[in-house]
């Protein structure tokens, strides 16, 4: 079955590339965290919050299991280890006609690996910020 926007997206992954997020993310793109209560929308938001989680997810344990594809959706269940924690979890994709991705979920497990993605990814994202301002 084709699906461009996740080969794509494993490159992306592979590559740790996340200046092709630019490409592959839609204009109104909308981020699921496993940590912030409310989405992330828009492009810019969704770029950065994906460009923070390819930083934490980058280790070189990290890998995709198994996956499960649609015509204009997928799921993706990875593994990885963060300062020591196991993390399970799936990734959520759902892209347009155009193949560009529109909505990203991640959902994580165990609480321990929560908490272990959601200090990585404060770090990072506080650090992008202040090289912003």
């Amino acid at each position: 079955m084709m699906a461009p926007a996740i080969d794509e997206w494993h490159r992306i992954v592979r590559e740790r590339d996340a200046a092709g997020l630019q490409q592959l993310l839609d204009a109104d793109a909308v981020f699921h965290s496993p940590v912030v209560h409310t989405p992330q929308r828009g492009r810019p938001l969704v770029a950065g919050y994906l460009g923070a989680a390819l930083q934490v997810f980058g280790a070189p344990e990290f890998r995709y299991l198994r996956e499960i594809r649609g015509e204009s959706e997928a799921m993706l269940e990875f593994e990885t280890v963060i300062d020591g924690v196991q993390v399970n979890g799936v990734d959520i994709i759902r892209w347009n006609a155009e193949g560009r991705i529109v909505d990203f979920k991640v959902m994580i497990r165990p609480l321990k690996a929560i908490n272990a993605v959601h200090a990585r990814m404060a770090e990072i994202l506080q650090a992008s910020a202040k090289a912003k301002a």
